[in-house]
């Protein structure tokens, strides 16, 4: 079986992917397991510039096929933020609820058919010095007025997903990989793996 690293420290982020590329001959292990600490800066402007600067930084320190994504939430009503920086989004110790605050501060004199936004997700695999697979995709919704459903995390509570009806934070784990950028960009992950395609 071979080892893949998931280009993050978070066990639940691994999880995750784990159920997405599920039943695959791959063993994921994260930068910990094999004594890496250190991270890279997250300098690029775009979501699949970052993860490729992720994925190559650590393909390279651990000598195994890395796999990275970045993502995050771009408001249309605010010319595109948070985008790149959600996870920083009023500074990086802010809270979720501290952040959708903010949101509906900026977006309180919009109306709510434009408060239109949508969710990326950018995955890379390198393996050595190249790029080997990558992808971007997006789900479209809209801001709601008040966050609702306890499932899925950072933003998941306050995007309304109109053809579900509800915010992804109130969809099934199921449901939500169903539709989500990040389960749409780990399918086609999952798809190049199966391939057989080398790396």
């Amino acid at each position: 079986m071979r080892d893949i690293l998931i280009a993050t420290q978070n066990r639940d982020k691994v999880r995750e992917i784990e159920g997405l590329v599920r039943g695959l001959p791959f063993r994921f292990v994260i930068p910990s397991d094999l004594g890496i600490h250190e991270s890279p800066d997250e300098t690029e402007a775009t979501f699949l510039g970052n993860a490729r600067l992720k994925a190559l930084h650590y393909a390279k320190l651990s000598g195994l096929p890395a796999v990275a994504d970045d993502s995050g939430l771009s408001i249309d009503a605010m010319n595109g933020e948070p985008g790149v920086y959600s996870s920083r989004f009023c500074g990086e110790n802010a809270t979720y609820p501290e952040r959708f605050e903010e949101i509906w501060r900026r977006l309180r004199d919009v109306p709510e058919e434009r408060r239109t936004a949508h969710f990326t997700c950018a995955v890379v695999m390198a393996a050595g010095d190249h790029v080997a697979f990558e992808t971007q995709q997006e789900v479209q919704g809209v801001i709601a007025s008040a966050p609702r459903g306890t499932n899925g995390f950072g933003y998941d509570p306050i995007f309304f997903h109109p053809p579900s009806g509800r915010t992804t934070a109130e969809l099934s784990r199921e449901e939500k990989d169903a539709i989500s950028h990040r389960g749409k960009a780990f399918k086609r992950l999952r798809d190049f793996l199966a391939s057989g395609a080398s790396f």
